[in-house]
């Protein structure tokens, strides 16, 4: 269960967020969401799933009012299945890239680099890390209307990724679990390696200190409890349907409330280890360029570089570099930004994973080892998520179909992968970014929220809260105590419902 909640979104998300929202301030409203909704709704599904012994579909048989919800945590599985693995496919992607005496994106004298490209860029160059992204993995197109040609190295790469998959599932949750023993351990053993590798160099330790530093005035902004709220529903993979089906296979008798309380507090300890480490490889990275921190982490936010005040060059995949001329157009520098990125909107970028550290790496000494331990354990992250999603697809589907499929599990388990590996090919056409960025954006927070609400509510008040509760007494002897029913009939469902109308209010 801990290779399942702990995942990408501790190692590069959770990093961006605190430095974009208040450094050490985010801590405050983090850890105040993880006690008022991440870890109440942590233990009500490991909990349902224990009891019930079913995935997220014969979960709410109880509740026939709600058994609509089961299907809504399966669909919401089966989207993050195929973005998800699109993810791990770039990760395999820079880790064979990094078999090499050099990094291919050390250098900027590639085929696929334009002339802003820069090796040890200030804040007005592309660096060579960007480009290799923009440019050579993804080869994006300008929008989202065009997707441009399949990317055939990232699609054979992807049907790779799905055939490790169904290898590490082909015997459902047994031989799942033997690989999860590795890659639920190896990425806290890379990370510990390279947090003690950064500390041997000058700046590690400003890049922590800039990484725990509040910005006190950002608690006053409701962006950043809604960030707070949304990550841990992210990080802690609730609400997909993936904590039911993993605590299905639990004994009737086993501890829920211990093994909750556990992963809970281990999934915040790597967000905040993996912020640790990954900032202080970043302090070198600002060091070695004399720059600031704050440049090197926020690299990659524009599509637009400034030359000057007359003069920008806009990085455009279909284009190459754009040069545009500003004093032509009678704009300033902060119109000439809006006039252009209403043209060229920028599209949010796993800038830490993808962009910045990849850059970092390129600093450190024998820089292709490190990317290879890095990548290798972005991989092992990814895999652990994947496993339990698509063990939530095949569970829920055949407790429905019992007689059709329980006897034909390992070919299902394919059909499944197969049917995932091509609704996932338009994502890894030149212009499918953009769709896993929406897919992103919208699948993996308000559908999480909406299926939290719903679920609580009507645990607590159509099932029955005292009822849930003496079901958890019959199972661990002990029954829940004030705050576990006084969060899940009223605290969290008030804070999610108000996180939820806030940022739709605020939708632009």
């Amino acid at each position: 269960m801990i290779g399942y909640a702990v995942g990408l979104g501790n190692v590069w998300r959770f990093p961006y967020l605190a430095f974009e929202n208040g450094g050490g301030a985010f801590l405050i409203p983090y850890l105040t969401m993880l006690v008022l909704a991440g870890l109440p709704i942590f233990f009500l599904e490991v909990s349902l799933g224990q009891f019930c012994s079913q995935g997220p579909l014969g979960a709410f048989n109880g509740v026939p009012l709600v058994k609509g919800l089961g299907a809504a945590m399966v669909v919401v599985s089966v989207y993050v299945g195929i973005y998800y693995n699109v993810v791990i496919s770039y990760t395999l992607y820079f880790l064979f890239s990094s078999f090499t005496s050099e990094l291919p994106w050390a250098r900027c004298n590639n085929q696929w680099n334009t002339q802003a490209c820069v090796h040890s860029s200030s804040i007005y160059n592309s660096n060579p890390s960007e480009e290799y992204w923009n440019f050579k993995v993804l080869e994006k197109t300008n929008n989202i209307e065009n997707l441009g040609k399949i990317r055939w190295e990232l699609a054979l790469i992807l049907l790779l990724a799905w055939i490790i998959i169904y290898g590490c599932l082909i015997k459902g949750i047994k031989s799942s679990g033997k690989a999860v023993y590795f890659t639920a351990t190896f990425p806290y053993v890379v990370l510990t390696i390279l947090l003690a590798r950064a500390f041997t160099l000058e700046g590690a330790m400003d890049g922590v200190f800039y990484f725990f530093n509040p910005k006190w005035d950002k608690l006053l902004t409701a962006k950043v409890w809604k960030d707070a709220a949304t990550q841990i529903f992210y990080s802690l993979s609730a609400s997909w349907g993936g904590l039911i089906t993993l605590s299905s296979y639990n004994k009737f008798n086993n501890n829920c409330y211990r093994d909750s309380i556990i992963v809970v507090i281990t999934n915040s300890f790597t967000s905040i280890f993996a912020g640790v480490t990954i900032f202080a490889v970043i302090g070198f990275m600002a060091h070695v360029l004399k720059t600031d921190i704050a440049s090197v982490a926020a690299d990659g936010k524009s599509s637009l570089i400034y030359i000057n005040r007359e003069r920008a060059i806009l990085r455009d995949p279909s284009l190459n570099a754009l040069t545009v001329d500003l004093m032509d157009m009678g704009c300033t520098k902060s119109s000439s930004m809006r006039l252009v990125l209403n043209h060229y909107p920028p599209v949010a970028r796993p800038g830490l994973a993808f962009v910045v550290y990849p850059e970092a790496l390129t600093q450190m000494p024998v820089s292709p080892l490190w990317s290879v331990l890095f990548f290798l354990m972005l991989f092992t992250l990814g895999l652990d998520t994947m496993f339990a999603t698509l063990e939530t697809i095949v569970t829920s589907l055949t407790d429905a179909f019992p007689r059709q499929l329980r006897h034909q599990k390992c070919i299902f388990t394919l059909a499944v992968c197969v049917f995932l590996l091509l609704i996932g090919l338009p994502l890894v056409t030149q212009g499918g970014f953009y769709y896993l960025h929406l897919l992103d954006s919208y699948v993996a927070s308000y559908s999480l929220i909406v299926c939290a609400i719903v679920e609580m509510l009507s645990i607590s008040y159509i099932y029955g809260l005292n009822r849930f509760c003496d079901d958890i007494k019959m199972m661990t002897g002990r029954r829940p105590n004030v705050y576990w029913r006084v969060t899940w009939s009223l605290v969290s469902p008030a804070v999610l419902t108000f996180i939820l109308v806030y940022s739709i209010a605020n939708y632009k």
